[in-house]
This record gives structure tokens, sequence and C-alpha cells, in this order.
């Protein structure tokens, strides 16, 4: 199993990518194929009270106009939490929720049917600061607050380590919104499968989950429902979430065709998640021997309008909050936080990326206060083997920060 490690292994899916040979759905093509594409909201925050889709019905080629009540099974779908809409019953709650689904002939009559679906809507007033989020008179978003998810970590005595501290740094962090901007945008494509079940190709990063939500839409057997990955055009964490795959299985379900979606570039950046945004308070103290000593940190997590990943999120920035140091008192609490913005789900670090901003631009203060080589700093605070994390886990092997920071030190002529 280890044969791999130190070698220059050829990814399976390389060659064909190099050479404009992979297979992605949107490549994809079968007999009688329809075309499928969704209207969405255009409000944050509101509640759909009609909709008429005469004009888009009567246009030749239009062959279904689904809205949620042709929904089979569920209308809501989610990996952890099934909250997002397959098709909106209601309440809109960020701007491109799906509502109404179209399946048209060709691109162009789909197009045309899309902009001719009439919405209005009884728009609500929003929320899109996390500040707003947490008042007392907010609307409440999720379930019974609109906070998600609330941990806290803590280690040693938090006023003792402080009072040992000599040198203090107290700052306000924030990370912004970030979208994956992958190059091969959502799509799908959808048919009728052996005794009378589904087929549903798409690229995606959980098969397994995929499966299960449209299993859960259609109130069809999980082994009637098969779900074929083909090539992915990069994912970055994106491809986590449900988007058009429910759409395109309802499509083949209700008229018995393949359909194919594919997503604009616009719909693919408001359609799926996002990085979370956070706000970030830290205290960090090292003592006159320039050891840490404390560290206190409040983290803030935009998780949008719904709940995807941020559970996990804002618990893993939670356990990387103190970053690779060893810090004997520590005081952590991170909260995920509905808004009306667009939901924050998995993006490369997930959680850990954000919060190093924060614990690493620290100890560029702290070193300056110390009046020590930033490199040296972190040398004398790094986790090695037999360190403690803030959560209490003993790094018992395979602790390299030490060692990586002699190299650069070494390639940059510094003392340590």
């Amino acid at each position: 199993m280890f044969k791999p490690v130190g070698e220059g292994i050829i990814r399976p899916d390389a060659l064909d990518k190099v050479k404009g040979k992979a297979l992605y759905p949107a490549d994809m093509e079968f007999p009688e194929m329809l075309f499928g594409g969704v209207v969405r909201s255009t409000i944050p925050f509101g509640r759909v009270v009609a909709v008429n889709v005469e004009k888009a019905k009567s246009i030749p080629g239009v062959k279904a106009i689904i809205d949620y009540t042709m929904i089979p099974g569920a209308i809501t779908n989610g990996v952890i939490f099934k909250d997002l809409p397959v098709l909106v019953k209601d309440v809109v709650k960020r701007v491109g929720d799906p509502i109404i689904l179209v399946i048209a002939e060709s691109k162009e009559i789909l197009n045309r049917a899309l902009s001719l679906v009439e919405i209005k809507y009884e728009a609500y007033k929003g929320i899109f600061t996390i500040e707003d989020a947490l008042k007392e008179d907010a609307p409440i978003l999720g379930e019974k607050s609109n906070v998600l998810y609330n941990i806290k970590i803590k280690k040693g005595d938090i006023e003792k380590g402080f009072q040992e501290g000599k040198y203090i740094a107290e700052n306000w962090y924030s990370t912004q919104m970030v979208d994956h901007g992958f190059l091969q945008t959502e799509s799908a494509v959808a048919r009728m499968g052996n005794g009378g079940g589904i087929e549903v190709y798409v690229a995606t990063q959980y098969p397994h989950y995929d499966r299960e939500e449209i299993s859960r839409c259609l109130n069809m057997p999980e082994e009637k429902v098969k779900v074929i990955n083909v090539s992915i055009g990069a994912a970055f964490g994106a491809r986590e979430d449900m988007t058009l795959q429910c759409h395109a299985a309802l499509g083949t379900f209700i008229t018995g065709k393949p359909v194919k979606i594919i997503y604009s570039r616009e719909e693919s950046a408001v359609t799926h998640c996002k990085r979370h945004p956070l706000k970030m308070y830290y205290k960090t103290a090292a003592r006159e021997d320039g050891k840490l000593c404390a560290l206190k940190a409040r983290i803030w997590g935009d998780s949008g309008a719904y709940a995807s990943w941020g559970i996990n999120v804002l618990r893993k920035s939670a356990v990387h909050a103190s970053g690779p140091y060893e810090i004997p008192n520590v005081e952590i609490e991170s909260m995920a936080v509905y808004t009306n913005n667009s939901f924050s789900g998995a993006m490369r670090g997930f959680g850990a990326t954000q919060v190093a901003v924060a614990y690493e631009s620290q100890m560029d203060i702290l070193a300056e206060k110390l009046n020590i080589h930033p490199l040296k700093f972190r040398h004398m605070n790094s986790f090695q083997v037999g360190s403690f994390t803030a959560t209490g886990q003993c790094l018992c092997s395979s602790v390299g920060a030490k060692k990586c920071i002699e190299e650069i030190a070494k390639l940059d002529g510094i003392e340590l």
C-alpha cells in the first residue's frame, strides 16, 4: 500500500484531460435528450406570493414546468442538514433559491421559457451581517435561532496565563467570502435506468450522498438510483453540497426522457457554497522569555442562508485557532451564524485556513514586541513530539514544525 510514496505517480485522468478527451457531463448526449434550467429568487429574503408560468408553458417545445408540489418525495435536501430547497415552497432565504424547474427541447427554448416565468414576492428585511443576526429582534433563519453551532475549547487557567504575560497582542481580524472558481461549472445528465430506476451522470465529490438525496427527492429506493461520477473539472469543496442532481433526476422522472442541465458561470457563482467569511477577536500573551502563555479567541463565521458544512467548518476553526504552537492556557469560542447571504460550506482548508490569518499575525506582532526574529519566535513556541494541543491531543509522532522552520532558517542564514 506504500508503493506510491516517493514515486512520481501519474493521475489516471491526467492524460485524457490534457488531451481534451475527458468526458464531462456537459459533453454527454443521449437520444431524445431534453434540457433543464431553474428560475431562481431575485430577492434575498421574502415569501413567494404568486407564480405565473402561463407564458412559458405556451411556448412550443416546453415539455414540463415543475414546482415543489410535483416533487414525489422530500422537497429539501442536504448532506448534514436537509434544509436546502429542491424547489422553494414559500420562503426564499437568499438570492438564487430555486423556485421553478423548466424542461424543454432545446437550450434556446429553455432560456426563452425561463425568462417568461413571473414571480411575485413579499419582501422581508434581510440579515447580512453577523452582528445583525445576533440581535435579539432579528428574524430567525434557522430552526430556533440564528446560531447554527457554538463550540468552546478551554485549557489551563486563562486569567493566570494573561497575568504571566509580559507582552500582549490584542486585535480583530476578518477574512472575506471566496468563490471556488473551478473551470468546469456544474452540469448533470439524468436518464431512465433499468427497471424504472434513474441514472445520474454528474461531477461530484460525494456520489453516495447524491444517491441518498435523489432517492429521498423521488421517493425511490436507493437501489434504483445510480450515480455515475464522470470527469471532474476541479471542485475544492463546492461539489460536496447538492446543486443540480435532484433537478436533473426530477426532470427525467417526470418526462421519462434524458435531461441535461448545465450552469452558466453566473448561475454557478450564485448557486454553490462559498468559503466562510470569519470575524475573529484574538488576544495572545507571551512571557518575557518569549514563551507563549495565553490565548483568548472569539470566532464568528457567516454560514449564510443554509447550514451546509457550517458545523464542521467552525469546529475546525476552533480546533486550529491556536495554530501549531504550544500555549498552556487557552480559551476559544467559535460560532456559525445564519444570514441571508450566499450559504457557506466546504472549501480547501475547511475553516483552518481563515484562522491562520489571525494567529500568524499575532505571532508577528509579539515577535516585534519582544525584538525577536519572527522565525525564531515561532521556533521557540512550535509543537514538537510530546506536545499537547488546545483540545488535549498528544502529538506522539510526525511533528515537523520545528524541523521545517530550521530548514527555512538555514536558507535565510538566520540563527535560531
